[in-house]
């Protein structure tokens, strides 16, 4: 089955490569933010991992990260195992997915009974601001539109996407981030730092007009300075939460199989459908 694409994934390599060789060091702060915030989840979770592996664009950082973890690429055929892990965490790389199913239906497949998974992608609330500049900008300046930041989940659509996937207990959340900058070049500086610029597939090839930039800047300053002058940035990072099915797990009841009657469970009186409530009496008074 062939999907869209999404991402040009030799520009994606190379982006992540200059990333990796910027001159004032790759901006990694998101990643060592989400390292941060699994750790505070492992640690709330009653449960040891021995077999842990990390699916990722940057496996050097994420062995520094988690050093105890096998690390894999990001690749549309992920290199596990069935049944190897009995943790698995998708590292800030499912948004750049042409297939995020098969993406987490791989990562599932990788678990054992009862394995977790934990996955932090980029959700869509990121970058609005330079979204909404560029856009002005863009239609200003050049008389349309072009795609120049990645289309990016919302959260209610990346936790159907785990249930597609076949996990158990599905959860998503969102940590949402907001940075600030000096000015919106500042920002698009550390988008490439961070190996996070514009390589979608249907990107414009032809390098755009400095005045494009300048007017978004202008834009972007305009709407979202801050106090101090500077500008502000927004980042979502959503968090997917799920597990391998297993029989240990607890299930929903069956329809008809309660021990008791919400009704007698409330302490309230149980109202027919062809009743109407007297009004001016309490249900005790019966």
């Amino acid at each position: 089955m062939t999907h869209p694409r999404l991402t040009d994934r030799a520009a994606l390599a190379r982006a992540r490569d200059r990333a990796r060789r910027s001159p004032g060091g790759m901006a990694d702060f998101l990643h060592r933010c989400v390292a941060d915030d699994l750790e505070e989840r492992l640690l709330m979770i009653n449960k040891s991992f021995t077999d842990p592996v990390v699916i990722s664009g940057y496996p050097d950082l994420w062995a520094e990260l988690m050093p105890s973890a096998r690390q894999v690429a990001d690749d549309e055929v992920l290199a596990l195992e069935a049944g190897a892990h009995d943790l698995v965490v998708h590292a800030m790389a499912l948004h750049w997915a042409d297939d995020p199913v098969g993406q987490l239906s791989q990562a599932r497949l990788a678990l054992r009974p009862d394995g977790l998974f934990l996955g932090f992608s980029l959700g869509g609330e990121t970058l609005t601001e330079l979204r909404q500049a560029l856009a002005a900008a863009e239609v200003a300046e050049m008389g349309g539109l072009s795609p120049r930041v990645a289309p990016m989940g919302e959260i209610r659509d990346m936790g159907s996407l785990m249930q597609r996937a076949g996990f158990a207990l599905p959860v998503a959340d969102s940590l949402p981030l907001t940075v600030s900058y000096e000015t919106p070049f500042h920002l698009m500086r550390d988008l490439r730092a961070m190996g996070e610029n514009n390589v979608l597939a249907e990107r414009h090839r032809v390098p755009a007009p400095r005045r494009l930039f300048q007017r978004a800047a202008e834009e972007y300053a305009r709407a979202h300075a801050t106090e101090d002058g500077r500008v502000r940035a927004t980042f979502e990072i959503i968090v997917l939460t799920g597990w391998a099915p297993d029989t240990s797990q607890p299930k929903p009841l069956r329809p008809g199989s309660a021990a008791m009657r919400l009704a007698d469970a409330l302490g309230a009186k149980e109202i027919g459908l062809g009743e109407k409530a007297r009004p001016g009496r309490r249900d005790d008074e019966d």
